[in-house]
């Protein structure tokens, strides 16, 4: 039994973010806040709050306050939508009373029901969190920014009630969008750049295909039924439960009072972990998020009596670096493999040890490869290339480098190869290139790719050399 838990868990292992310090935590959601920003830096202006809302702006209005409070869990987004992919043959009570097991935010939960809304903020996961900041730092103003919209598409004409959606006006300022059929939602389907009348275009943010269309008209995806049993019993969570507070707390409404999504939004990695043990083995996952950086982590492990198994996973939107890694160890010995992407440039590494030595290989998108082997007996030989050609070769401890004008000993030895005398090394074609100057694997790189967030702004790339996993 605990096999078959350890390939199911291997599976998914990377669903689940990695708090590559050990801290990970549990974190709840809080409903209420003190008046003011409370973000880092400055905050945003009503034009930025605009394009940042404007993907959502025409949702109805629960699923308006949904989408708001679950894009402050931009860890819980990634691990529901692996995790609805997962298990895309639940369905209806059976896939609530899953969901409702998970340990994720209520705002998550309910957008499982929502599939294509969740896979679009799991795609823009920097979108996803910068509009998660914008709302638990500037609750009052995203609220405004979603009106403010609303009153742009209702005067270019491209808001209007339908079979599907109810249009209110009820105030000058209030304008609420709520289904016609309380019990099946519409999720309307646009394109932002069209249908305010005004050409936003938010910043780190792809919008679904069937809405790149250049059209004013909103449209709408196959109904999704949200039927009485959502608002109570095990999933009292579901779509009935949200609205919006147009009048008065303008803010996310969860339950009857004001929700702003996660507590924990600044300040330090925030996730959770979990075990599960057994008599022949054990399991555990963990995820994380930190906030300070953009970088997204997931990971997990398995062991039993025949070894043990890990796999992980890093990601920051922010700068476009990734990291995964799949080790494993048993009696014989240990393996693994590992991808980083960053710059542009993408290097896939393996390796193997045995009680007859380790062999392991790395080879880069640019052209950079080595290749090293070590024996039992301390012997031991290594060959790589650079992006741009230059060849270095070591053997037993000895060094060679070719950067384009024949072979040269780095020992301390002046002696050149070329022509025919060339060494052994270079009889077996690591000779003779006519390239000059150095290039690593990841030319051009300044260092810390997690990214520090001083030059990033809420999803913008950044460029500076930060300290990535950073507390």
């Amino acid at each position: 039994m605990i096999r078959n838990f350890a390939k199911q868990l291997m599976s998914t292992a990377l669903s689940f973010l990695l708090v590559i310090a050990g801290a990970a935590i549990e974190v709840g959601a809080q409903s209420a806040q003190s008046g003011g920003y409370s973000g880092q830096g400055a905050p945003l202006s009503a034009e930025e709050l605009q394009q940042l809302v404007a993907p959502i702006a025409l949702y109805p209005d629960a699923l308006v306050a949904q989408t708001l409070a679950a894009a402050t869990f931009p860890d819980q987004i990634a691990a529901a939508a692996g995790w609805l992919q997962q298990n895309s043959n639940l369905s209806g009570s059976t896939l609530m009373q899953a969901v409702n097991a998970q340990p994720w935010d209520p705002s998550v939960m309910a957008l499982t029901q929502f599939p294509s809304v969740l896979a679009n903020l799991a795609t823009n996961l920097s979108w996803t969190s910068s509009l998660g900041e914008a709302y638990h730092t500037q609750a009052a103003d995203v609220m405004a920014a979603v009106q403010f919209l609303r009153a742009k598409a209702l005067a270019a004409g491209n808001l209007k009630s339908s079979p599907q959606l109810a249009v209110v006006q009820q105030s000058p300022q209030v304008i609420v969008i709520q289904p016609v059929n309380p019990q099946v939602v519409y999720v309307p389907v646009y394109n932002p750049a069209v249908v305010y009348g005004y050409p936003y275009v938010t910043p780190a943010y792809v919008p679904p295909p069937a809405s790149v269309a250049a059209t004013a008209v909103v449209a709408f995806g196959v109904g999704i039924a949200v039927g009485a049993m959502m608002s109570g019993g095990c999933c009292s969570w579901g779509y009935s439960s949200w609205n919006c507070g147009w009048h008065g707390s303008t803010t996310v409404v969860y339950r009857g009072g004001a929700y702003y999504g996660n507590s924990a939004w600044h300040g330090g990695y925030y996730g959770s972990s979990g075990s599960i043990y057994g008599p022949n083995g054990a399991a555990h996952y963990s995820s994380g998020y930190n906030p300070s950086t953009g970088t997204y982590a997931r990971g997990g492990t398995v062991s039993n009596g025949y070894g043990s198994a890990s796999a992980g996973q890093a990601y920051n939107p922010r700068t476009g670096a990734y990291g995964s890694t799949v080790q494993g160890s048993n009696a014989n010995g240990s393996w693994g493999s590992s991808t980083v992407s960053k710059n542009g440039t993408t290097a896939y590494s393996q390796h193997q040890t045995t009680s007859q030595g380790t062999t392991a290989s790395m080879q880069a998108s640019n052209g950079a490869s080595a290749y090293g082997a070590s024996g039992k007996n301390g012997n031991s030989a290594a060959v790589g290339q650079t992006a741009n050609g230059n060849k270095y070769a070591a053997a037993n401890g000895n060094t060679y480098k070719n950067t384009g004008s024949g072979w040269q000993n780095t020992n301390g030895s002046s002696n050149k190869y070329s022509g025919s005398s060339y060494n052994s090394a270079a009889s077996k074609g690591w000779g003779g290139q006519e390239k000059s100057g150095g290039s690593s694997a990841f030319s051009g790189s300044s260092g810390g790719g997690w990214g520090s967030r001083s030059e990033s702004a809420r999803g913008s790339a950044s460029r500076g050399g930060g300290g990535g996993w950073r507390r």
